[in-house]
């Protein structure tokens, strides 16, 4: 039996976790049933799902403990895979809501992997209203990067939805669809960062003085004039960086992609730009409304792709930059104008390293994230930044799967001691769908944050774009609905849970 050993980074999502904190990741696909389906569309799908019996990775991957001299874990194939219980079948009272779905995925999201098993689960729900039906897969960090495994799920689909009649399972897939090529670059998430960060290790010693001199620009910033550079460990105690619990609760929220275009064009940024800004504005609400909002601004750890000084266009470089969410900020513009000028701030600062430099410095950068993970010191300690945000680019076509058709895609992501928000928005067919994963104790009625979100973005349209608000603000008394899906007139729709 063949194995392939775990890297560093993998080994450490493997031995950090605990029932407090299961490092798995998740994606919730909704999809809307074929107009001719049957009314037994879905028992024939699982049917079929449990009967199908070929395997490739790193679906049939699971766990094997060395007894040797090296402790690291490897990956063996496994070939007897009980689809019975890696395939689950849920219902919601129908008609069931976003409120309803997004409480079964915190549930979901909460309960660990059977590390015993290859450590994957996939569940189909039903009961959805609006024709639609939703599969849930989680897949442990340890064997794949959250999002990777997304595009592994979206290769598995097919941009024809004749075509699509036809296909096996995700796990029985083999190659990549034809229809449009994937990107060969990294995506920019946690993960990714820190893979390329451990990579780094292998960086010659002469990039020491560039080190020194990218991580002496930090220095200077302690106690100087504010020119928009975050810096690692200013940043204020919140109740987002406490100690986490068990129980996870998830909400979505998702906006036409041209919504948020027509306001990066506005405010002369990127959609990224614009992303944050929003986070911003609903974390400011959300926080004021519980007294809890720190003087400081929030500072989010943000992975990007950054092309360093001597890049000649080989591939993008992942790295990882820190930047303001301007939660001090009243008013959305000027939040818009201090998060563009500090990002970019960021992306300068690493881009000025050369490519062997910056592989060192991101290691260097992220190794208190690493340290804390193994030590589960986070939740005591001040955050070295308050909250993962990523934006990660999707299919920009609708996808189909059986004859149904891919109407959304939202990430579940990890939370960790010291974490207890993470933010994951993926884009997707002309829609940017955000997932929000959190710690059920230590960020009560997280929910709100993704209405806020809505909030946010008409308070940007009115700011940028002259477009008077159309949602009447509410106070927190009155406030009793944000569970419920809020329709928004300007074409966004507020998923929550």
């Amino acid at each position: 039996m063949s194995a392939t050993r775990l890297n560093p980074l993998d080994t450490a999502w493997l031995f950090t976790e605990s029932r407090a904190t299961p490092n798995h990741v998740g994606g919730l696909l909704q999809f809307r049933l074929p107009d001719d389906a049957p009314k037994d569309y879905l028992r024939q799908l699982m049917a079929e799902f449990r009967s199908h019996r070929s395997f490739t990775a790193p679906w049939n991957r699971r766990l094997k403990y060395p007894f040797t001299k090296n402790p690291v874990p490897a990956w063996v194939e496994d070939q007897d895979i009980d689809l019975e219980y890696h395939v689950r079948h849920a219902g919601l009272p129908w008609p069931g809501g976003e409120r309803e779905l997004g409480e079964m995925i915190g549930l979901l999201q909460s309960t660990p992997l059977d590390l015993s098993r290859p450590p994957w689960e996939c569940t189909v729900i039903e009961g959805l209203k609006g024709n639609r039906f939703a599969l849930f897969i989680k897949i442990h960090h340890s064997l794949i990067d959250g999002v990777s495994g997304m595009m592994l799920l979206q290769r598995a689909m097919s941009f024809d939805r004749e075509e699509s009649l036809d296909l096996p399972p995700f796990w029985a897939q083999r190659g990549r669809r034809k229809s449009q090529p994937g990107k060969s670059a990294p995506v920019p998430t946690m993960a990714n960062v820190m893979a390329s960060a451990i990579g780094g290790l292998r960086a010659q010693v002469r990039t020491v003085p560039q080190l020194v001199t990218a991580f002496a620009q930090f220095l200077k910033r302690i106690g100087g004039d504010d020119d928009g550079l975050a810096i690692p460990f200013d940043t204020p105690m919140s109740i987002l960086n406490g100690r986490v619990r068990e129980k996870r609760r998830f909400a979505t929220q998702q906006f036409p992609l041209e919504r948020l275009r027509k306001l990066a064009d506005a405010g002369g940024c990127t959609i990224n730009d614009i992303v944050l800004t929003v986070c911003g504005g609903a974390l400011r609400r959300y926080l004021a409304e519980r007294d809890s909002l720190p003087e400081k601004p929030l500072v989010a750890g943000i992975p990007v792709s950054v092309r360093p000084k001597d890049d000649e266009g080989a591939g993008n470089a992942i790295s990882f930059i820190l930047a303001t969410l301007g939660t001090d900020i009243v008013d959305p513009k000027l939040r818009l104008a201090s998060i563009k000028a500090s990002v970019q701030h960021g992306k300068d600062h690493v881009r000025q390293l050369p490519r062997r430099a910056m592989l060192q410095y991101t290691m260097l950068l992220m190794a208190p994230t690493i340290i804390t993970l193994l030590t589960g010191i986070g939740g005591r300690i001040r955050p070295m930044f308050n909250i993962t945000i990523s934006n990660v680019p999707g299919p920009d076509q609708p996808l189909y799967f059986r004859g149904a058709e891919l109407v959304a895609i939202y990430p579940a992501s990890i939370v960790t001691q010291g974490q207890a928000l993470n933010i994951t928005c993926e884009s997707y067919a002309g829609l940017m769908n955000f997932g929000f994963t959190a710690c059920h104790t230590t960020v009560p009625s997280m929910q709100k944050i993704a209405v806020y979100t809505a909030d946010a973005v008409e308070e940007l349209e009115a700011a940028l774009l002259g477009r008077k608000p159309q949602t009447r603000r509410k106070t927190t008394a009155t406030r009793k609905k944000t569970g419920a899906t809020r329709k928004r007139a300007a074409g966004s729709r507020g998923r929550t849970s």
